[in-house]
């Protein structure tokens, strides 16, 4: 049995000055790009007023 299958492998992190806005290229992204077999994710850091965009391939 292979013991990978079903985890995210983080392949790839990048931090932005906020913007809300983000959340729609992610949403886009992931809907587009899910046969690729990549997802990406989003975080905020409110104290520091970034977000963080991770991207995994499964």
């Amino acid at each position: 049995m292979d013991d990978d299958k079903g985890k995210l492998n983080l392949i790839a992190v990048k931090t932005f000055p906020a913007d809300d806005k983000m959340i729609y290229m992610v949403d886009f992204l992931n809907k587009s790009l899910k046969e690729k077999k990549v997802m990406f994710g989003l975080t905020k850091n409110k104290e520091k007023n970034e977000m963080t965009v991770n991207i995994y391939e499964f």
